[in-house]
């Protein structure tokens, strides 16, 4: 059975939003740390999901091994600013702030834009 990359990457931001609701807010900001971090990596690993769908479709060569924020980086400055506008917002959100930092100062409305919805 193959997977659809998309409807994947999809899963993945479908997951960030279920767990990101375990959080629960305290006026406009998240109050409970661990699921803030839990469901910003996954959002990021969706969005990296994504991009990836994206390479294959331009015919971007697959790269072994892990792929740093650089090289998504330099491909989509060569293809589509705007998309590279939202990678580094992602990047910035979600990955840094949000995963690492453990953003619970995120306002639900930041992460709200940051998901697309269907």
């Amino acid at each position: 059975m193959s997977i659809n990359p998309y409807n994947e990457a999809m899963r993945y931001i479908k997951n960030a939003e279920a767990t990101l609701e375990l959080a629960g807010t305290d006026g406009k900001f998240f109050v409970d740390e661990k699921y803030v971090k839990t469901a910003c990596g996954t959002a990021y690993s969706g969005l990296l999901k994504g991009l990836g769908f994206y390479f294959e479709i331009k015919g971007i060569p697959k790269r072994k091994g892990r792929k740093s924020i650089e090289y998504y980086k330099t491909e989509l400055s060569k293809m589509d600013k705007k998309l590279l506008n939202y990678l580094n917002s992602g990047y910035e959100l979600l990955h840094l702030y949000g995963y690492y930092d453990g953003g619970k100062k995120i306002q639900a409305k930041q992460l709200d834009l940051m998901m697309p919805h269907q």
